[in-house]
């Protein structure tokens, strides 16, 4: 009993990237980027986002992808929760009042919804709780792969129904900076696929830097357009508490479905982890593509609120799962 609850507490500690990530929010907040910084910053930003995205063109399986299409009734349930069910909750979200919802942090709610399910917590979590792996693998990849197109799509239709959407230069850049380095990723991955898997660890650090990159990016703009002014102390309380109503929203309603149509506990746990976590690594360079400078700050709050949140939840639902599976 005593080695699991230390397993539980050390499972919930604070991600020690998560610190990272604040720590360019409070870098960005005290030294933001100005004039000329401002664009080498932006330069750079666009380029790590190309790395990024090229990256995970050249990891990614194809059996992976065409595996997943195999187990279609859990699969189609995960893609149907991740960009029909989500967005809807999250637009409606958007929509209460000004009291509950933060006007200047609605759409960043929108945008969370919008997101793809996140690869390698969904797969961890999965692995912890001792459920289908296979299909948690092949359910992230298959999420991703879609959601750089989906998630756009989404996003931009939902927040046009908002009076802000994107414009026609944002989709311009997902083909530059998102879909073409994917695409070359995936035409060389024959060559230099297992090249970059046997190099994870340390390939996996480009990937981070350049999103710790995008987020000092996206609060210096932020900050230069005044986001610690429209944001207050209060507007924080509320986005933490929208964030973790819907973490339990949706924990709770993925494993409603997933007993109500009677699959296995280990599918059960694959659907759980896969319908509620949303992709920070995804959203993050996705939203310095899509938003201008000085919004973006505001758009990635709430996702990286709700990554923190899904973080700990989910590691306490996954050893609840894996204890269950040890009495059992």
């Amino acid at each position: 009993m005593i080695s699991r609850l230390r397993g539980l507490a050390s499972s919930l500690k604070i991600d020690g990237y998560i610190l990272a990530i604040v720590g360019m929010v409070v870098l960005a907040s005290i030294l933001p980027a100005r004039g000329e910084a401002a664009h080498l910053v932006a330069m750079a930003t666009k380029v790590g986002i190309a790395l990024v995205f090229f990256l995970h063109g050249s990891k990614l399986s194809r059996e992976a992808v065409i595996a997943g299409v195999t187990h279609w009734r859990l699969h189609g349930l995960v893609l149907l929760t991740t960009f029909i069910l989500w967005p809807i909750i999250g637009l409606g979200t958007a929509a209460l009042p000004t009291w509950i919802m933060p006007a200047a942090l609605a759409p960043g709610v929108v945008y969370l919804a919008c997101l793809p399910s996140t690869i390698q917590s969904q797969i961890g979590m999965t692995a912890i709780a001792r459920g289908n792996v296979a299909a948690a693998v092949c359910g992230a990849s298959v999420s991703n792969l879609l959601g750089m197109v989906l998630t756009p799509l989404a996003a931009g239709m939902l927040l046009h129904a908002q009076g802000s959407g994107l414009t026609a230069a944002s989709f311009q850049a997902i083909l530059l900076q998102l879909l073409l380095p994917f695409v070359a990723g995936q035409v060389l991955q024959p060559w230099i696929g297992d090249w970059v898997r046997a190099r994870a660890k340390p390939l996996g650090y480009v990937d981070k830097g350049s999103i710790l990159l995008v987020v000092y990016n996206a609060f210096s703009g932020a900050v230069v357009a005044g986001i610690w002014t429209k944001v207050s102390g209060l507007d924080l309380a509320r986005i933490i508490l929208i964030c973790l109503v819907l973490l339990g929203l949706s924990l709770s309603f993925m494993i409603w479905v997933a007993r109500n149509r009677k699959f296995s506990t280990e599918d059960e746990i694959a659907i759980v982890f896969g319908g509620s976590n949303k992709s920070l690594a995804a959203g993050v360079p996705m939203a310095g593509v899509l938003f201008p400078a000085a919004t973006v700050g505001f758009i990635l709050l709430p996702v990286m609120l709700y990554h923190q949140f899904q973080l700990m939840v989910c590691a306490a639902v996954a050893q609840r799962y894996a204890s269950r599976a040890e009495t059992e």
